[in-house]
């Protein structure tokens, strides 16, 4: 049920609209002046707030809106007054109040004021969560060199509109720079548009990236706008575009310089105003040499290198990222938080994470799941872990007299499937796409090698 905190030096108003809000079913609560509606605040967060404007103490009703607004930047606040002119309603509107009710107050007023404030709440969550799945809420962990580096580069790169290519092994969290570099601009009150090049069928890249008019295929029953159009005004992230194929990367290449598209179907150009930022796994140099990556493309998406570095390089990471995320699953799922011991911490420090901060976050979820409200110990950790060992695995010693060129890359072979197989949390069939094979043929190859997935597969 919705929660209401009513703050109000009236004792017959917060009895009286206390028990029409609890007739209607919202959880109410209370207190007398700003100091104490503060603390309830903090100690339960509500849903709504019912203020009233003229109280007695050190905080009016506008210094209690004011801090709410501080401490709560998304809860909506309806103001309310029986002696407030016109200059009052407009101050507490600017501070951030969602609604301004005179006294003396009718239930239907008040009603309808929370439910239109309740509306605006669930908006504000909806909106978080869908920020929250375009990586727009996520933060960057982390206080290592080669983060610091990457917030630097950020800073120096977001107030401009130079395209910025992101580079970095998957898992890495290019998606959450391309995001920051977004907030952090001028455009950031504009759309950011993410495309998955590598989830986009071949035949409908077009289509996705620059829309179709109705009729324009079978299928296209109606008008249809593509991410360009949609991104027009903000940031458009082209993630792991080194999947596209030849002929979209000679359409991306055109909106690119031309900066207008045309829908499919459509006999007419369109201009676009975005901001490219693109990202991928892929070693795009070796790419454009081997001819995979339009040389020309490469050049325009490049404008600013911006590599992300690997998990492994940052161990030091590891205690904080493991805060954050079990902080994050805190709030998803309101279970107790474990406690992790300094020896668990420490297995994960050292473990290699060939899945980077996306793996390590799978495997605190999985472990504050199992483990909720208990102590998380070095056992636990490895019991969880994949089969990966805790240390990188060496290559074959090459110096080794007896080591034959078989036995060689029989070793090497097993290195990288496991690493592929611990990056896919041991799932075959990801750990095949990732070698770029098919999983019949991996499922030979770990034969041989005597290699078990260990989801049971």
């Amino acid at each position: 049920m919705p929660s209401v905190l009513i703050i109000d030096d009236e004792p017959n108003i917060r009895r009286m609209v206390g028990a029409l809000l609890e007739a209607e079913g919202y959880e109410v609560r209370d207190a007398q002046d700003g100091q104490g509606g503060i603390a309830r605040a903090l100690e339960w967060e509500p849903d709504l707030v019912l203020l009233d404007l003229m109280m007695p103490g050190t905080l009016d009703g506008m210094a209690t809106l004011e801090q709410l607004r501080e401490r709560f930047p998304e809860l909506p606040v309806v103001m309310m007054s029986g002696r407030a002119g016109l200059a009052d309603a407009v101050k507490a509107t600017r501070l951030g109040a969602v609604n301004f009710l005179e006294k003396p107050l009718t239930p239907e007023g008040v009603l309808l004021a929370l439910a239109g404030a309740l509306e605006l709440r669930m908006a504000r969550r909806e909106r978080s969560a869908l920020r929250a799945d375009l990586g727009l809420a996520g933060e960057m962990v982390g206080d290592s060199p080669g983060i610091r580096a990457v917030r630097e580069m950020i800073a120096r790169v977001a107030p401009t509109d130079a395209r910025v290519l992101i580079t970095g092994e998957s898992g890495t969290g290019k998606e959450l720079v391309a995001a920051a570099i977004h907030a952090e601009s001028a455009r950031r009150e504009k759309p950011f548009v993410r495309v998955n090049c590598a989830a986009i069928p071949r035949d409908l890249v077009e289509s996705e990236m620059f829309g179709h008019e109705r009729g324009s295929f079978t299928g296209a029953t109606e008008r249809r706008l593509g991410r360009f159009e949609l991104a027009h005004t903000g940031t458009l992230f082209l993630d792991e575009v080194g999947d596209l194929g030849p002929e979209a990367q000679s359409k991306l290449l055109r909106a690119i310089e031309a900066r207008e598209i045309e829908r499919v179907g459509g006999g007419r150009s369109i201009k676009v105003d975005v901001r490219i930022l693109a990202a991928t796994n892929r070693d795009l140099e070796r790419a454009v040499r081997e001819g995979h990556f339009r040389e020309d493309l490469y050049f325009r998406l490049n404008v600013i290198p911006l590599p992300v570095p690997p998990l492994r390089e940052r161990p030091d990471d590891v205690p904080a990222l493991v805060r954050h995320f079990t902080a994050l699953q805190r709030r998803r799922t309101a279970q107790a938080m474990p406690l992790w011991t300094s020896e668990a911490v420490g297995a994960l420090a050292r473990y290699v994470w060939p899945g980077n901060v996306r793996e390590l976050a799978n495997i605190v979820e999985r472990l504050s799941i199992l483990h909720a409200g208990r102590s998380i110990g070095e056992s636990e950790v490895q019991g969880v872990l994949p089969i990966a060992p805790l240390s990188a695995p060496a290559l074959p010693d090459l110096e080794q007299p007896e080591l034959t060129l078989s036995d060689s890359l029989d070793e090497y072979e097993k290195l990288l499937i496991t690493r592929a197989l611990s990056a896919a949390n041991g799932v075959v069939a990801e750990a095949a796409r990732r070698l770029r094979t098919d999983r019949p043929n991996l499922y030979r190859r770990m034969r041989r090698l005597g290699l078990q997935p260990d989801n049971g597969e």
